[in-house]
């Protein structure tokens, strides 16, 4: 259908060989995309690509505790090593720079820049001075994340995001970073993705510190938000000619029929992975809707709170990957009907470009006070193999064209967004999933450390540079 953004750059089923589109990147003539101010580029998070966890006086991140339990990551992987990002920064920053892309999304790892005291850690700090230098000489826009989930192992160890001491000394640890790296940020992400730290970490332990309580995940989020709050007026004494935000994943879930409780299911689905963050930040309050789905789980909320958490944005970073099909469990909840015949990634995520533009104009209707959006994630998993010294993603560069329509589409459609980050600029540690999974446009043999561009890296390349080249 001429909506589906599946149907504007990729009419092909998966199975069938997609031959010459798969070497072209461009869109159609009309698309929002050719203009010259929005942004393309791509992210990477400190612990998934740095290594050297013991160096240079970085300390312990829940993520190195995490890792080391036996059976926790899959086949035993750690980010001791990664892609030794530490020491190979400088080409890592050159091939970044060859493929044209024109911004680069990096988280810092909290437990590198400061000591269980709260003072600086120099040579953490020296590192990304350095890196962010290098950049601006480069000519490519830094979004820098302060929180990528690598939380210092003696602050989980005082109780982690369940204590409210940790939102201040995240704010402590915001002032110190925009003080040392005023100038070389042109935007600051406070946190990414809260629903992953307080869900995967404390709902149901998929992820570090790998605790399993709804009330822990709702205390936790609460402490997150409060940590952005608390770290905005920071950000911007320090640091004021930068854009500030926050970013959020997003999932899009749909009924699986056309009841009202399968309606219904599909509706808390949303709040609970959308709402539960957006409308604190947004609306000033929890949505009461989440405590239908988690009863007696409301997180303890003091005087002011709210007021600190829904503090002015300059841009709301958006991380999308897949949809999830919903059916209720027959209680007050959800339960995951995963639909048969259609495409899946290496993750086993269903590729849906229809509901990032769906949320997208959903939150416009929403939300009156809609910020500025970046697309701050968006890719896939593949099993790449390199052949020959070549890497063929073609299903990626398949993701990646009809996500970018579904983008243009949302764009024309009124949605005020400014840019879009591959997820990732190179493979790395992909959290409990070890490094089985390749989110990366460029591919990373982790044994050598050699780094190979994939065809979907060479096309974006080429678009940029037609679009560059345009009067």
């Amino acid at each position: 259908m001429a909506n589906d953004a599946s149907a504007v750059f990729d009419t092909l089923s998966p199975a069938v060989s997609r031959g010459s589109l798969a070497d072209s990147f461009t869109p159609p003539a009309d698309s929002t995309l050719w203009r010259k101010n929005f942004l393309l580029g791509a992210a990477t998070a400190s612990y998934q690509i740095e290594g050297a966890v013991n160096e240079d006086g970085r300390l312990p991140s829940i993520w190195d505790t995490f890792s080391a339990i036996p059976g926790k990551v899959l086949a035993g992987d750690t980010g001791a090593v990664a892609c030794d990002h530490y020491h190979r920064w400088e080409a890592d920053v050159e091939m970044l720079a060859s493929l044209g892309l024109e911004g680069y999304r990096l988280s810092i790892a909290w437990p590198r820049v400061m000591d269980a005291a709260g003072a600086p850690n120099r040579k953490g700090l020296d590192f990304y001075k350095r890196l962010l230098n290098r950049l601006k000489e480069k000519g490519i826009t830094t979004f820098v994340t302060l929180y990528h989930w690598d939380l210092p192992q003696h602050l989980e160890d005082r109780g982690g995001w369940l204590n409210r001491d940790t939102a201040y000394r995240f704010a402590d640890y915001a002032d110190l970073m925009s003080r040392e790296l005023a100038g070389t940020v042109d935007a600051w992400a406070t946190l990414n993705e809260p629903w992953c730290s307080a869900y995967l970490g404390y709902g149901n332990g998929h992820h570090a510190p790998g605790l399993a309580n709804d009330r822990f995940a709702t205390q936790a989020m609460h402490h997150l938000l409060l940590a952005h709050g608390l770290a905005m007026p920071v950000l911007r004494a320090n640091d004021p000619a930068s854009e500030k935000g926050i970013v959020a994943n997003i999932g899009r879930g749909t009924p699986n029929s056309d009841s009202a409780a399968d309606q219904r299911a599909a509706h808390l689905f949303e709040v609970q992975h959308n709402a539960w963050i957006l409308d604190p930040l947004l609306k000033g309050s929890y949505p009461q809707d989440l405590f239908e789905l988690w009863p007696g789980t409301e997180p303890l909320v003091l005087d002011g709170d709210m007021q600190t958490i829904s503090a002015r944005l300059d841009f709301l970073g958006i991380n999308y990957y897949f949809r999830t099909n919903v059916a209720s469990d027959g209680a007050h909840g959800f339960r995951d009907v995963p639909l048969e015949g259609v495409e899946r990634t290496q993750m086993g995520w269903e590729v849906y470009p229809d509901g990032l533009r769906d949320l997208l104009t959903g939150f416009k209707k929403t939300y009156h006070n809609l910020p500025p959006i970046y697309i701050t994630e968006n890719g896939m998993a593949s099993d790449d193999q390199v052949t020959d010294g070549h890497v063929e993603d073609t299903q990626r560069i398949s993701f990646l064209k009809r996500h970018l329509a579904a983008v243009d589409q949302a764009i024309k459609a009124g949605v005020d967004i400014r840019g879009y980050f591959l997820w990732s600029l190179m493979d790395n540690f992909e959290w409990a999933f070890g490094y089985e999974r390749r989110f990366g446009v460029v591919h990373v043999d982790y044994s050598t450390q050699k780094r190979t561009i994939k065809r979907s890296a060479e096309l974006v390349e080429k678009f940029l540079k037609e679009r560059k080249a345009r009067a």
